[in-house]
């Protein structure tokens, strides 16, 4: 592409007018597409923790089950005993029926403690899930409503952005890939996004440092491309905005 440098820097602002109204469109927006995923991380998290709360739930109530079968094990192996032992007729069958009773008892026992405290954790974890399951349902709201104001902002701007990054297409096969690439580099650094700014001023319209006289000569005359000292963005000059609205 064999263009003059004021044909050059001409396509340059406007494709940097271009995309600065994408940058536009994409503020309207805000916040919005960070807070949704935010929110969708944060619904996935408490369903995981969801999830393994169900299932220490669910093994709780398998050792209260469990326990409960061995307690009534232990006190059907009591009551046999204590029956046994209403017909001994020697002392040793005595002592070891007594012995017998004596074990089943303990094992009623732990196993009576062991229930108390699985139950005890049972309870402490359905309070758990309640609150959890509050919880979620709250941020699950929180996510549709965010859903649905970012859908309806997206719809509102979907067409024009399309059709600006078509613009954008456009603009961009103009400009010759070595300018084109600084242009890239320069926007991709600049933290607003402006590559290509006027002076404004007698100052750069991006870091707004002073512009010296001789420069500003240059720029106007738009037979080179002047890039600011400062910040290294890329200059011209104030009528250039007309220029390219025309």
């Amino acid at each position: 592409m064999d263009h003059s440098v004021e044909t050059k820097l001409v396509n340059l602002f406007k494709l940097q007018n271009i995309e600065s109204e994408i940058d536009r469109l994409r503020t309207y927006r805000g916040e919005l597409p960070m807070e949704v995923q935010d929110l969708e991380d944060e619904v996935a998290g408490m369903e995981t923790r969801l999830e393994r709360q169900n299932e220490e739930i669910g093994q709780i109530k398998r050792l209260i089950a469990e326990k409960e079968a061995g307690l009534k094990e232990a006190q059907q192996h009591k009551a046999r005993f204590e029956t046994q032992i209403m017909g001994v007729k020697n002392s040793r069958e005595f002592d070891a029926l007594s012995k017998e009773i004596e074990i089943q008892s303990l094992e009623i026992q732990i196993a009576e403690k062991k229930i108390k405290e699985f139950k005890h954790q049972l309870d402490a974890r359905a309070l758990d899930l309640q609150n959890l399951t509050e919880q979620l349902d709250g941020r699950r709201n929180d996510l549709e409503l965010k859903r649905t104001e970012l859908g309806s902002i997206i719809a509102e701007t979907e067409e024009e952005e399309k059709n600006l990054h078509k613009e954008v297409e456009k603009a961009t096969k103009k400009i010759e890939t070595r300018l084109l690439s600084a242009y890239q580099r320069i926007r991709g650094n600049a933290r607003n996004g402006l590559a290509v700014v006027s002076v404004q001023r007698d100052a750069c319209g991006g870091c707004f440092n002073h512009i010296p006289p001789q420069r500003q000569m240059d720029i106007r005359l738009r037979k080179k491309i002047t890039v600011c000292e400062h910040c290294g963005r890329i200059l011209v000059d104030a009528d250039m905005e007309a220029l390219v609205a025309s």
